[in-house]
């Protein structure tokens, strides 16, 4: 799509009688922030950044898009990983924001749903959940800058996947402008509705290419007595999944947290925040931290997780364990795994790869892939990490000691092609997550079979046939 060959000035002013000129920004200083991703690697360029506050104020703006042939990239919190959210260096297209449609429209605590905005930022829904009573469990450490429209376009995971499914398992229901500027009303809170084709799954995933997500109908559960938060040390990531089978054996859906942790991810996080706790005197070679939910009381989930714990410390499974016995210390212990990234960005520049796998062949896949690396691409460093009881690693590959991130970024194809090769062998995904995006397309291409990419390409030219949804992302 190309706006030089379009009335640019035209579709401007009508965007302008729609959004208001205040909400229609063309001038370069105002337009820099919603152009740079959240990793600070790229900057594209965009005709214009559309910030409307209203569902009918985005259907106008994407009825303007088709009739003056404008491409438009949709973006709510901007905090995607691989180029999603952000325009291309062309310049042609124009950024769809949702940030001002940020409205919690209504809770039904009797049906366990929340109506909310595309705009909402995930932590304030978190919280008016709260207000009421009830737990909106996605969690994630962009929490109080994503927002659910994002969460919703690219899948989002996260922390507590394990107990309660990614965030397309959080949705009921959806509103949807389409790529003819047409607003679908799915805004159903059923939990049963066997009509026809789920169209909510045709757009939850798909990046904005194919309509713009406006609004959402929530799942909302209700809020745990206690969570208890532990911390366990072991040998190998082996251990861990019998750890992981233990625990789900003994607690039941009560375990909403499973996460693994390699020493080098603690150590690069105590050298770059020496101020968290340091939970052993010794280090070990890979951590498990786990978090139990009770809907009893928090005697019963101290006691579910003790004696879960010592039954592993029994059978040799794991070496020690520390359990938290306040709040305080329970967010000790999940800033360790949640300054992982930051401790990454403070100590330079990584290849990441956010990656799913079968449960059972995780170990073996770290225990495989490690040496491939190291053989390929001698003396790099491996910040292993993620969901483990859902199978989701991210799996980031940084310099060797004595190498420029520059030269070693040099290296990102090679590295990937060893990774994603290692995952495919394995029986894995390539993304995890944090969805394809423009950074990924060629990876997926790579990697999906041609009738899978044909049925894919079908389904968007059949939603956007002028290919106007955010080109060039996914496909």
């Amino acid at each position: 799509m190309n706006t030089a060959h379009t009335d640019l000035p035209a579709f401007l002013a009508r965007c302008r009688v729609v959004a208001g000129d205040a909400y229609v920004l063309t001038e370069a200083a105002d337009m820099a922030p919603f152009l740079t991703d959240w990793r600070g690697r790229f900057t594209g360029k965009a005709a214009a950044v559309l910030r409307p506050s209203t569902v009918e104020q985005v259907a106008e703006l994407v009825r303007a898009c088709a009739q003056w042939r404008v491409a438009l990239v949709p973006q709510g919190g901007k905090t995607g990983l691989v180029l999603g959210s952000v325009p291309d260096a062309s310049g042609d297209a124009v950024v769809l924001s949702l940030a001002r449609l940020n409205r919690v429209r209504a809770i039904d605590a009797v049906n366990h749903t929340m109506t909310v905005d595309a705009g909402c930022i995930l932590q304030q829904v978190q919280e008016a959940a709260a207000e009421q009573g009830r737990l909106f469990p996605l969690s994630l450490a962009a929490e109080g800058s994503c927002t659910i429209g994002g969460n919703l376009s690219t899948n989002a995971g996260g922390t507590a996947v394990l107990r309660y499914g990614n965030t397309r398992e959080l949705c009921l229901g959806l509103e949807v402008v389409t790529a003819q500027g047409e607003i679908w009303d799915g805004l159903r809170g059923l939990r049963k509705d066997n009509t026809g084709y789920d169209l909510r799954d045709l757009f939850i995933g798909a990046e904005g290419t194919l309509g713009v997500i406006t609004g959402a109908v929530l799942k909302l559960y209700p809020q745990p007595k206690a969570s208890i938060t532990a911390l366990a040390a072991l040998e190998s990531p082996a251990q861990a999944l019998q750890l992981l089978t233990l625990m789900q054996q003994r607690c039941g859906a009560s375990l909403t947290a499973f996460e693994l942790m390699s020493r080098f991810c603690l150590d690069l996080v105590g050298k770059h925040f020496p101020q968290l706790p340091k939970p052993f005197a010794a280090p070990h070679a890979q951590y498990v931290l786990l978090e139990l939910a009770s809907s009893e009381s928090e005697q019963h989930a101290v006691a579910l997780l003790e004696q879960a714990i010592g039954a592993a410390l029994d059978a040799g499974i794991i070496e020690d364990a520390a359990v938290a016995s306040s709040v305080a210390q329970s967010t000790g212990l999940w800033q360790l795994r949640e300054h992982i990234p930051l401790a990454q960005a403070a100590d330079g520049k990584n290849i990441k790869h956010d990656i799913s796998l079968p449960v059972s062949r995780i170990a073996d896949f770290i225990a495989d892939t490690g040496p491939q690396l190291n053989a390929a691409f001698p003396g790099c460093q491996l910040v292993c990490f993620g969901h483990l009881g859902d199978g989701n690693l991210h799996y980031n590959v940084a310099p060797p000691v004595g190498i420029s991130n520059e030269d070693f970024l040099a290296n990102q194809d090679k590295v990937n092609r060893v990774v994603h090769d290692s995952v495919m062998q394995f029986g894995g995904s390539i993304s995890a997550e944090h969805g394809i995006g423009a950074l990924k397309r060629d990876e997926l291409a790579h990697y999906k079979s041609p009738v899978e990419l044909n049925m894919m390409r079908a389904i968007k030219a059949a939603l956007d046939p002028l290919g106007i949804m955010n080109p060039g992302k996914i496909l």
